[in-house]
Formats: C-alpha cells, sequence, structure tokens
C-alpha cells in the first residue's frame, strides 16, 4: 500500500510503518553521532525502544545535557536519557514513546485530508513560541499564518504541511461534515484537556492539541476519546460557516482571496534568492557559529529548482562519516523518509570566482571565506513505482488506491486501472480526469494532466525539480465538468455618480475588459465603486493585478477579490457576525486584534477599514438573513461604518443589523455610553467575543448634516463657488468653533507624524498641548453664527464653542449637558429624537468641564437646526475635523434609528472550549491503541 495508506493507520493507532521509513529503516537510525548546539548530545546505544505506532519517527535514546521536557505529557525529563526522533527533534520519555500520535515532519504531508495553503505575515517575533516543523524555540524572526496557529522558522517554511484551515468551498466540494482542525503547540500553561481534565499545555514545550474552529483542547493520546465532528464550539452562532462560502480561486494567492495586503518587500523565501538556506539547527544540518577541525559542513540542493534559486541546506556530519552517513543526514535535512538506497549525492561543480564571492555575501560571510562543499541530491532512476491515486470528491468509501506504474504507464491506461477500484466503470474513463496538486505551504496548485501523459516519466521530472516535491505532490481523480468560474472582482476608486453604461464604458476605457467573460454585476454609484462577474480565471488576474496600478481621474483603484455568500446554506441559529477593523487606529492594537479574529472567525467575515472600506463587507453580507456588526475603532471609524450601512440599507437582506464596538481611538464616547470601555486594553479577543454575543441590543438616533456654502454671500462676494453642497451623518456630537479648531490641530498633527501617535495617553498628551497653545484665544464664535431652532431664532451669550450632543458623553467621557433638572428641557436620551446644544466659553471651561468641576452652557434642545456661518470656521463632526466655508449647516434626524449593542453588566459565562462529548474510557481507549 502507498506510503499516505500506511501513515495514516500508524496515526490511528494500528499497523506498522512501512519498510524504507525511518521507524524502521536500519539505514538511518544507525552510526553514532553528534550534534553540536542542541540541548542534549544523542548518542546511539545498544537496545530501541519497544514498537510503537509512531507514525514516521525516527526514535533513539539521548543523553542529555540541559533541562528537557517530554513533547507528548510535558513533564521534565528525569535522569539523563531520553528518545529523541532524529528527523523532528520529538522528545520523549521512554514510557511516553509507545504512546506518541503525533506524525513526524517527514510523513506529515501524506496525512492531510484537505490540502490548504498557509497565507503567512511579515517575520515577528514571538516569544515562548515553537516551530511547529523542527519543533524548537522561535528565539529569531518568525512568520505567523494570519489565517490558523501555525508558527515556523523562515528556513522551514518550505517543509510545512498544506494543512491551514479550510475556510470556504473551492470547486466540486461538498463534504458531508466537518471535522476538528488540530493545531499542536500555543496552548498556555494552565489549558485542561477536555476528556481527562489535566493540563495540557506549556509554555516550555511544543504539546497539545486545540481545534482551531471550536477551541477544543487536549492531549495528543486523548484525541481519539472525542467525537470527530466539529461544532464550532462557544462561537458557532457568529461564525460564518465554511459551507456557506463560495470562493473560486484559481491562480489567486491566499493573502489576495482573504483581502490581506501585501508586504512592501519579498517575504522570507519567496524572493528569487530568498532566505531558507536550511541554517536552522536540527538533526543533521546544523550550521555551527565557529568551523570545528571534527566537522565537515556541506551545502546540499534538493533539485534543480534549489539550485536555480541557490536554496541549499546546511548539512553538517562528522569528517569520519562515510558516504551512506551523509545521504542519511541529508535525506533527514529534506524531511525525506523514503528508503536512502533510492538516492545518491552527486558533487556540483565550484561557481565562477565572481558568484563564488556573490553566493558568500548572500549567506552572510566574507567573500574570501572558504564556501561548503556543494552536493546536488538525485533519486535513481526507477523502472516501476507503486503511486498513490485519491477519489477526491467522489465518495466511494476509500482513502486512496494504489497502481503499479511502468514506464509504458499513461494517465489513459492508469484511469482504466482507478475506476474499477472505485466502482465507477459503467461510467466511462471520458468523464474523468487526473489532476495532479502540489500541496505547496504558500500555496496549492492543481494540473489536469492529459491521458497521453507517461506517470513514470512524470514523477521522474519531479524529483529533478525536487526531491522533496514528490512527497507534496497527490494525483486526484476528478469528474470531468464544466469549467466556468465566476470571480467577483470589487472595484472602488472610481469617479461616484455615473451610469451603469458610463461605469461600463469607464473601465472598458482604463483596463480594456471584455464584455464576453465580464459583466457589471453591482454597482455602487455613491461611493464610486463596481462588482464585476469576471468568468476566466485569467481575465480576473490580469484585472486585479492592473487595477492596482491604474489611476482614473487622479485616484488609484483598489482591487479585492469577494466571496459569495450562500444564504440558503446558514444553519437556522446562525447569527453571523461583520468584524471591521481600523488597524490604524490603538497603535499595533489594531493589527493584532486583526489576526486574532481571523483566526477566531471564519477570515471571509473579517474586513481591513484601509483595504477598501466597509462597502466590501456589506455587500459580502447582502443576502445574509440576519448578522451584526462589530467595529473596531474610534468614534470617527463608527461614524464612518454607520453611515455606509445608512446607505446599504435598501440593498441588505438584513436592513437593520445591531453594531458593537471596540473601542481603539483617543475619546470613545460613544464606547463608553455603550459600556465598552474607555478603550482596548489588550483584553481576551475571545472574551470580546463572548461579550458582543451576550449585549443587549438599544436604539440610537443617527443625524443628517447639510452643509451649503453656496447660501450666504452672491457671486460678487467670490463665495459661490467654495465648496459644493454636501451631506455628512452624525452620532455622536458636532462641534463649531474652539471645539473644533482643536480636534483640527490635533488632526493635522497625526497626519504629519503618524508614528508618534501610538497610545491613548500620548493622544491626550497632545490634546493638553493644544489647548495651552488657544488659552488666549478669543474670537466671540456667538458674533460669527446664527442659530435657529424648530423655525425660531435663538441669542446665544458669549461663547467660543457651539457644540450639538446625542449621547451623554463629550470630550472623553465628560458630561457637557450636566446633570441637573431643569423644566425647560426634557431629559436628554439617545434615543429621543433630540439633539441638545451647549456652549463654551473657552478652553479653560472645557477643561473645567472634563474635569467634572462645572458643565457647559444649556442653549437649546430640538429635533430641527439651521446654523449660519458668517465666517470661515472649523467645524468637527464625530471626531472628523475641517474649516467650513460660510454658509448653512442644517442638522436634522436621518432616518431610522440604528440599532446598537450595549455590554451586558453580567461577566460572559465562561469560555468554554465547546460541548463536552460524552464520557470515555480514556484509559482503555489509550490501552487499546497502544497495542
Amino acid at each position: 500500500m502507498a506510503a499516505a495508506e500506511s501513515g495514516a493507520r500508524a496515526w490511528l493507532g494500528g499497523g506498522s510503518p512501512r519498510p524504507g521509513s525511518p521507524a524502521s529503516s536500519p539505514a538511518l537510525g544507525s552510526g553514532g553521532r553528534t550534534r553540536p548546539g542542541r540541548a542534549e548530545t544523542a548518542e546511539r546505544v545498544g537496545a530501541r525502544p519497544p514498537a510503537a505506532p509512531a507514525p514516521g519517527h525516527s526514535f533513539r535514546k539521548a543523553t542529555l545535557t540541559k533541562p528537557t521536557f517530554c513533547h507528548l505529557c510535558s513533564d521534565f525529563i528525569w535522569g539523563l536519557a531520553g528518545f529523541l526522533c532524529d528527523v523532528c527533534n520529538f522528545m520523549s520519555h521512554e514510557k511516553c514513546v509507545k504512546l506518541v500520535r503525533t506524525p513526524c515532519a517527514c510523513v506529515a504531508p501524506s496525512l492531510v485530508l484537505v490540502p490548504v495553503a498557509h497565507c503567512f505575515g511579515p517575520p515577528g517575533l514571538y516569544k515562548r513560541r515553537f516551530c511547529n516543523v523542527c519543533r524548537k524555540g522561535l528565539e529569531g524572526p518568525a512568520l505567523r499564518c494570519e489565517v490558523c496557529e501555525l508558527h515556523v522558522h523562515p528556513g522551514c517554511v518550505p517543509f510545512a504541511c498544506s494543512d491551514c484551515r479550510q475556510c470556504h468551498q473551492d470547486g466540486p466540494q461538498d463534504p458531508d461534515t466537518y471535522h476538528h482542525h488540530w493545531r499542536e503547540g500555543g496552548l498556555s500553561s494552565g489549558a485542561r484537556c477536555e476528556v481527562c481534565g489535566k493540563t495540557c499545555g506549556s509554555s516550555d514545550v511544543l504539546v497539545g492539541l486545540r481545534c482551531e474552529w471550536c477551541g477544543v483542547q487536549v492531549h495528543s493520546v486523548c484525541r481519539a476519546a472525542l467525537a470527530p465532528g466539529c461544532t464550532s464550539g462557544r462561537l458557532r452562532g457568529m461564525v460564518l460557516p465554511p459551507a456557506c462560502v463560495l470562493l473560486s480561486s484559481g491562480s489567486f494567492s491566499k493573502k489576495h482571496c482573504f483581502r490581506i495586503p501585501e508586504p512592501a518587500r519579498p517575504e522570507p523565501g519567496e524572493g528569487e534568492h530568498g532566505a531558507h538556506r536550511g541554517e536552522v539547527a536540527g538533526p543533521g544540518r546544523d550550521a555551527p557559529s565557529a568551523p570545528e577541525s571534527n566537522k565537515l559542513t556541506l551545502s546540499v540542493f534538493d533539485g534543480d529548482d534549489a539550485v536555480r534559486r541557490n536554496h541549499p541546506r546546511l548539512v553538517t556530519v562528522p569528517r569520519q562519516s562515510g558516504s551512506e552517513e551523509v545521504l542519511e543526514a541529508a535525506l533527514r535535512a529534506f524531511y525525506i523518509s523514503e528508503d536512502p538506497r533510492g538516492f545518491e549525492l552527486q558533487p556540483l561543480p565550484p561557481p565562477p570566482p565572481s558568484a563564488q564571492g556573490w553566493a558568500a555575501e548572500e549567506r552572510g560571510r566574507g567573500p574570501g571565506s572558504r564556501e561548503p562543499e556543494a552536493w546536488l541530491l538525485r533519486a535513481l532512476p526507477r523502472a516501476h513505482e507503486v503511486l498513490s491515486i485519491y477519489p477526491g470528491w467522489l465518495k466511494v468509501g476509500v482513502a486512496c488506491v494504489s497502481i503499479r506504474l511502468t514506464p509504458q504507464s499513461t494517465v489513459g491506461s492508469v484511469m482504466l486501472e482507478v475506476l474499477p477500484l472505485l466502482g465507477r466503470q459503467a461510467e466511462g474513463p471520458e468523464n474523468f480526469q487526473l489532476v495532479e496538486v502540489l500541496m505547496g505551504s504558500r500555496q496549492v496548485q492543481r494540473t489536469v494532466l492529459e491521458d497521453e501523459r507517461l506517470l513514470l516519466a512524470r514523477l521522474h521530472d519531479i524529483r529533478q525539480t525536487s526531491v522533496r516535491q514528490v512527497s507534496q505532490t497527490r494525483f486526484y481523480v476528478e469528474e470531468r465538468r464544466p469549467d466556468t468560474p465566476h470571480v467577483s472582482l470589487f472595484l472602488s476608486g472610481l469617479p461616484p455618480g455615473l451610469q451603469p453604461h458610463e461605469y461600463s464604458n469607464l473601465l472598458r476605457g482604463a483596463m480594456a475588459t471584455k464584455a464576453d467573460v465580464v459583466s457589471v454585476s453591482h454597482i455602487y454609484a455613491s461611493q464610486g465603486a463596481v462588482v464585476l462577474d469576471v468568468s476566466c480565471f485569467m481575465e480576473a488576474q490580469r484585472l486585479y493585478m492592473l487595477a492596482r496600478d491604474t489611476v482614473v481621474q487622479g485616484r488609484l483603484l483598489t482591487a479585492l477579490v469577494l466571496p459569495v455568500v450562500l444564504p440558503t446554506k446558514l444553519p437556522p441559529d446562525c447569527c453571523p457576525l461583520l468584524v471591521f477593523v481600523n488597524p490604524k487606529s490603538g497603535g499595533l492594537k489594531g493589527r493584532d486584534l486583526l489576526c486574532s479574529f481571523r483566526k477566531l472567525l471564519n477570515p471571509h467575515q473579517v474586513f481591513e477599514l484601509t483595504n477598501g472600506g466597509p462597502l466590501p463587507g456589506f455587500h459580502v453580507f447582502s443576502q445574509v438573513p440576519r448578522f451584526r456588526v462589530l467595529v473596531c475603532g474610534g468614534d470617527g471609524t463608527v461614524s464612518w461604518v454607520l453611515a455606509v450601512l445608512e446607505e446599504m440599507r435598501h440593498r441588505l437582506a438584513c436592513p437593520a443589523p445591531s453594531v458593537a464596538i471596540l473601542p481603539l481611538g483617543t475619546g470613545n464616547d460613544l464606547g463608553r455610553v455603550l459600556r465598552w470601555g474607555a478603550g482596548y486594553n489588550g483584553e481576551d479577543p475571545f472574551s470580546v467575543l463572548m461579550s458582543v454575543d451576550e449585549a443587549d441590543s438599544v436604539l440610537m438616533d443617527r443625524w443628517t448634516i447639510l452643509l451649503d456654502a453656496h447660501a450666504v454671500g452672491g457671486a460678487e462676494n467670490g463665495l459661490a463657488d467654495v465648496d459644493p453642497p454636501k451631506v455628512v451623518q452624525m452620532s455622536n456630537y458636532c462641534g463649531i468653533g474652539i471645539d473644533a479648531e482643536l480636534s483640527l490641530d490635533f488632526h493635522q498633527a497625526r497626519e504629519e507624524e503618524p508614528g508618534r501617535f501610538t497610545s491613548r495617553l500620548r493622544n491626550k498628551g497632545v490634546y493638553v498641548r493644544v489647548g495651552l497653545q488657544k488659552m488666549s484665544l478669543s474670537r466671540g464664535l456667538h458674533r460669527e453664527l446664527r442659530l435657529q431652532v424648530e423655525q425660531q431664532e435663538v441669542e446665544l451669550p458669549s461663547l467660543e464653542g457651539l457644540i450639538f450632543i446625542n449621547i451623554p458623553s463629550w470630550g472623553s467621557g465628560a458630561d457637557l449637558w450636566g446633570s441637573d433638572n431643569d423644566a425647560r428641557f426634557e431629559k436628554p436620551r439617545m434615543d429621543d429624537g433630540l439633539l441638545e446644544v451647549v456652549g463654551v466659553t473657552g478652553v479653560v471651561h472645557m477643561g473645567q468641564v472634563q474635569g467634572g468641576l462645572r458643565s457647559g452652557i444649556r442653549i437649546a434642545q430640538g429635533s430641527y437646526f439651521r446654523v449660519t456661518l458668517l465666517k470661515a470656521t472649523p467645524v468637527q463632526v464625530d471626531g472628523e475635523p475641517w474649516v467650513q466655508a460660510p454658509g448653512h449647516m442644517i442638522i436634522s434626524a436621518a432616518g431610522p434609528k440604528v440599532h446598537m449593542l450595549r455590554k451586558s453588566k453580567q461577566k460572559p459565562r465562561k469560555a468554554g472550549g465547546g460541548p463536552r462529548e460524552a464520557p470515555v474510557d480514556v484509559t482503555s481507549a489509550l490501552e487499546g491503541s497502544a497495542k
């Protein structure tokens, strides 16, 4: 049987490793060797550990020189000996070896059920984290997947499995159920196993499993006691199920599919001369910092692609090692589990002197230093081979079938053999095709093979390109179906207010769109955005890449690949959460929250506001019958999202979704009123989602402000063409005069030096400094404007600022209206349909209000206001300031009230990982699996 089948049997606890695997090959398990730079010095001893279903591991006894913990039970290994896997560095007690169920990195790719590529972010520092490939600590810059909890060294990226979360349907997929998606490590020290209740996490070693959908945490040996089906846990009501999301990705990368902006520079391993040179310490691949007389370091390439890219792995062996030992070390360096007798090392000719000096500089050595010997790892020609063929999404009841290949075996002849084994011989081979799938860690590539293709020759070509690539390549049988993809491409930055045919002509002229495969499915004229339906992958890719460099009427276009949500497949109790995050708010906290919410929820329901704004999110959720919204940002961000929601209301199947707030700004007045706090202080994102789930819905007024600069003054004064009329929406307050002037100065300072405004404390300090500079300012605002309330003229007292408030919080929590009873006015509420008008006499008065010493000057209360500005005056609405030209400002109610979510006073229920499964006799289950 094929490697995948034998590896799967070992993973499930039955069978034994196949001949030639690291666990049974005497060649890979012999020879006394030492490896400097490790926490332990390993020595070969006479006896092997007892035979056990350890999937792919090559365990041997090791003498320990430093404190070491077991990778299975996380306990300290007492004494001087433990059992170490030569390939992946798995360390274990002798008593735990027979219970190991975690697969070795050399066979892990063969155990992946559905290959899904990872989406690595920029390099960062991740303290007390461990690499999921080599299991070593991440002490330097490392990479993290933006969708799952995979952490790897840059040099380990090519060897990571394509086992990311499956977040959408791509192609003819119709799974009956969704299983747990386990990820090893990343658990806190206090994490408890869902099955046995004991501690399953550790900060000292990579240990424990966690389902990345439901959050269940278990020991690796306890995993078999859980039912395989996943219920999405405590968040199942707000997670967008993958079965409801359709996205034809084609050649788009994972970052394109999840709308993650590309980095300015290539990530390690992506460029022509990337950083994965194998300088990561490990068995047979150590890179000592200083040369040793008894050690020999070799540069080993695993194929033509590595030679072209100059990406070797550095292999360190004792100088007295024979050719077999060197070959075994090279195979371990590339995580290859096949029999060493099928491979050889060929010397590479030295590069020219100029290239040699360049290569030395690339590796961080001086041009005059000696380069390691270069060798090329090659697979020996094979006259026949056993190939595993997978049925894909054909429901046939078998994982794969094995076919013996000869030099004459073609795709067509293999299909004739495979179909009877799958029980589909009656349908004819012309209804099926063979697909080659390369399961790379960054991208999964599919290639349909022609019927005349020789498969043995194809495998030889793959090994010539990369010996390691064969273990990452699968062959699937799929039904031939008309391949008519539909890619939704969102384009924004177009001129607003055009007609449908004008947008079509504009795109045809700017981007040469093809009418036969491109159509405009949705138009958002007020936002200057359209959604294209593209029925050709190549055309969709061309338009996407072209749009990012296209300027239309002075504005750069924004292009996004959007999924399609299938509302008919949503569970009845599902009310997914649409999340908007402003990464510029709250310093770096916005970006951290963006990554956390992508992992806790489906990434397709999390949108970055700096990449297209709120409109793409509302478009994706336009057909969802029930959903809620979470806005992570300041008051200005919340107002922006609510304004777009108001415009989109008539296009939504859920016209009035409730909106929650995670305050990331400076003032956060609306967040204070709704009990979400004065600002985000690093709370657990899971607890934040729990609070949103249990929040109460309340109503809030929204107000429209019409700004008309044409009404005052005539053409003779030169003011007729100052500004066209515009409409803005208001939720919190509108300030005219000194309040807006301070906001404007702060806003301009932040635009000039955004890097200095990374914390709320520093932002408030800037506000104070700006206020002190304005203390002596006196412009007599009451002489520069006129106020009408409900068509009645209101006489203004002497003041420097006029503020219209809708909520009982202003200026970072101050009560500007005051709590004293006044028979002239009603008690203010955020849903009473009334605005309160308050005046301030200057900066000192504003400081006294914020200190709780005074309140503002109560002027009026009403639902319709008309302000006439006689001079250009600073104005701010919900924290967004500008200088308004002379004219009229008309403030009135803006249609229906909005539904907001107010945080419950009760603490959220205990965040469990999900419903506990039925009780299982764990002891008997583990004993049975170890037999």
